[in-house]
């Protein structure tokens, strides 16, 4: 089989190089005929056959020297014209030469040495463009009747791109773009018509029984992807898209890569601009340790961390199965990182100061948490015990190991909290910046929202219930949440973490707060299927500890800007040492007696926003646990 294709590659050259050097002949012929107006004379003719050798000779050496034949017909573009037009060129200062040392050029009109380059040119470039176009548009119309007409939603540069590609398959018929840029209305890309703007989308399929549209924006806003959608599921013609801006510059995709409306389109954000210099200067080099690093968060926060080169990357992790495949995924993307899988618990106060003892991590992500609100609504003891007394014991920990940077994985549920998740987490920043103000680490926590697609989060509920045909459950119709990708959260945790001085609360910018049931509305389209119709939507009622909407910051709380735009200083007054340290040690005593009464007591002493009915209604229904609705 390779031998037959490499026998037929071979053919193929031969008959371009034998179509080249016969366009020599006749532009060395036409060259004369032009000088001669057309009316050779025999001495003109005899001169023609006498130097023809010589052309075709020195004229075919320039042709492999520059390369020309490496170039696909199929693909000739403007490179190639250049390509063709400096051997012309070239070709006849060294056919110049030839003649020169052969008979010193007597009997040649000078002007032959005009003509020869500019009809070479034409003879050699028009054969590859006229092939391109035919293998591109077909000329053929019998096979237009079989082909899927695509319309492409953005005529801008990569729109322009994925026309090319589309031209070259004999399975799609682009029939025009559309765009919402006024001044490209009439225009035409590729010899495609640009014919209207985006909200035409349903018009233009109907009138150009368009099969499917292809939506070509990488760099629109989550708000600019909305506008789009609506306006394709209005068609209901299936529709694909360019994978983002911020895929395609990472290179996790690239143009020719379409597929499938995703959520993450909808409810993402604009890409995000990073210092990676200085990201890359505060992570290269040095020891960091993950806490929770099979987890979401920290599972992306190894894949971010591993591209800048760190000395070495531990994982702590007390789930073996979430240990296990990150660590696979990294051995085989990064098979040069170095890294410790560890098997371990942050309340674990022997295993934590082994792990700090034998890696000397210089910076720590405390990622470990536990995080489902209405489970821990019902299990205060184990909220407590992982999310404050862990927090307290790995920030202990890495002080007493010399750990320059610890920094802390908060939520935005740490603000006026109404659950024990969040009052949790609230205790675990009053403890960490009350904490460095004593010792040389620096404490720095890093607050943000709702992430998509994390583990326990309402997305992958709602995939699940719309593939078992629904219904799908939201809590209430007015609910609302703030969402942030979770690559997107973890760079700007690496962001935050090297402008950290020690002490600070930063805040991510998560942008407007969108419904849940707008989510479940769009997911329940991107599936194919209508809201209402296909598959229910049934609002179930507030889960304990739930709220409408969440905050990002106390009214008390000083709002700063930082060097980074998406990066907030939420600037609080600190707590008194003391008081805090008597709180954790009762909480301990507490959680080793199992005094589930004491702990919500004293969770409040430290977080007096945890309001007094939330802690009555604890102690009330401790045996209810509700696990299936969003």
């Amino acid at each position: 089989m390779r031998k037959k294709i490499k026998l037929k590659l071979q053919s193929r050259r031969l008959a371009v190089i034998c179509h080249d050097l016969l366009m020599v002949v006749a532009a060395w012929g036409l060259a004369f005929f032009t000088r001669y107006n057309f009316s050779l004379p025999d001495s003109a003719w005899a001169m023609v056959w006498q130097t023809l050798v010589v052309v075709t000779i020195a004229q075919a050496i320039v042709f492999w020297v520059t390369g020309l034949y490496k170039g696909l017909w199929r693909f000739a573009s403007l490179p190639d014209m250049w390509n063709i037009s400096r051997a012309a060129i070239i070709g006849v200062l060294a056919i110049s030469l030839c003649l020169f040392l052969f008979n010193r050029m007597e009997g040649i009109p000078r002007t032959i040495l005009l003509f020869y380059p500019v009809f070479l040119v034409f003879l050699l470039g028009v054969p590859r463009i006229a092939y391109r176009m035919w293998k591109e548009h077909g000329f053929n119309l019998k096979n237009a009747a079989g082909r899927k007409h695509v319309l492409i939603v953005g005529a801008g540069r990569s729109g322009e791109m994925l026309v090319r590609d589309l031209l070259r398959e004999r399975e799609y018929l682009v029939v025009g773009f559309l765009d919402d840029n006024h001044r490209l209305k009439g225009a035409k890309v590729r010899g495609i018509p640009v014919l209207g703007s985006i909200h035409d989308i349903p018009d233009v399929v109907d009138v150009y029984q368009v099969n499917i549209i292809m939506i070509a924006i990488p760099s629109a806003s989550s708000k600019q992807m909305r506008r789009i959608v609506e306006q394709c599921e209005q068609t209901e013609v299936p529709f694909r898209t360019l994978p983002g801006m911020q895929d395609l510059v990472s290179g996790q995709s690239t143009l020719n890569e379409l597929r499938e409306v995703a959520i993450d389109d909808l409810l993402g954000r604009d890409p995000v601009q990073l210092d990676w210099a200085g990201i890359n200067q505060g992570i290269s080099g040095k020891t960091i340790l993950i806490s929770g690093g099979g987890g979401s968060i920290g599972s992306e926060l190894c894949r971010q961390i591993a591209k800048l080169g760190p000395a070495k990357l531990i994982l702590f992790e007390k789930s073996e199965f979430n240990l296990y495949s990150i660590g696979c995924e990294l051995k085989n993307d990064y098979p040069n990182l170095i890294f410790h899988s560890v098997l371990g618990d942050v309340c674990d106060a022997a295993s934590v100061a082994h792990v700090l003892k034998s890696h000397a991590p210089e910076i720590i992500f405390h990622a470990a948490a536990y995080k489902h609100v209405p489970m821990l609504e019902y299990q205060v003891r184990e909220a407590v015990r992982n999310n404050v007394l862990g927090t307290r014991l790995m920030a202990q920990t890495a002080a007493k190991f010399a750990c320059e940077t610890f920094v802390m994985i908060s939520t935005d549920k740490a603000v006026n909290p109404a659950n024990v998740m969040g009052a949790s987490k609230r205790a675990s920043e009053i403890f960490c910046q009350a904490l460095n103000s004593r010792v040389d680490t620096h404490y720095i926590t890093v607050r943000f929202g709702n992430v998509l697609g994390s583990a326990g989060s309402v997305v992958p509920l709602f995939k699940e219930q719309i593939a078992r045909g629904g219904p799908v459950t939201v809590t209430h119709p007015d609910i609302t949440r703030f969402f942030m990708t979770i690559p997107e959260a973890s760079q700007l945790i690496l962001q935050a973490a090297c402008m950290g001085k020690g002490g600070e609360i930063f805040v991510l910018d998560m942008g407007e707060p969108l419904k849940i049931s707008y989510l479940a509305e769009q997911m329940i389209r991107l599936s194919g299927k209508i809201p209402g119709d296909d598959i229910e939507i049934k609002y179930t009622g507030l889960r304990p500890g739930e709220k409408l909407f969440e905050e990002l910051f106390y009214q008390q709380e000083d709002l700063l800007k930082t060097g980074h735009k998406k990066i907030l200083l939420a600037r609080s007054t600190q707590s008194e040492w003391d008081e805090i340290e008597s709180n954790m040690a009762i909480l301990q005593k507490a959680s080793d007696d199992f005094d589930e009464g004491l702990i919500q007591e004293t969770l409040h002493q430290l977080v007096p926003e945890l309001s007094e009915q939330q802690a009555i209604s604890l102690s009330n229904d401790s045996n209810v646990v509700e696990f299936n609705r969003a």
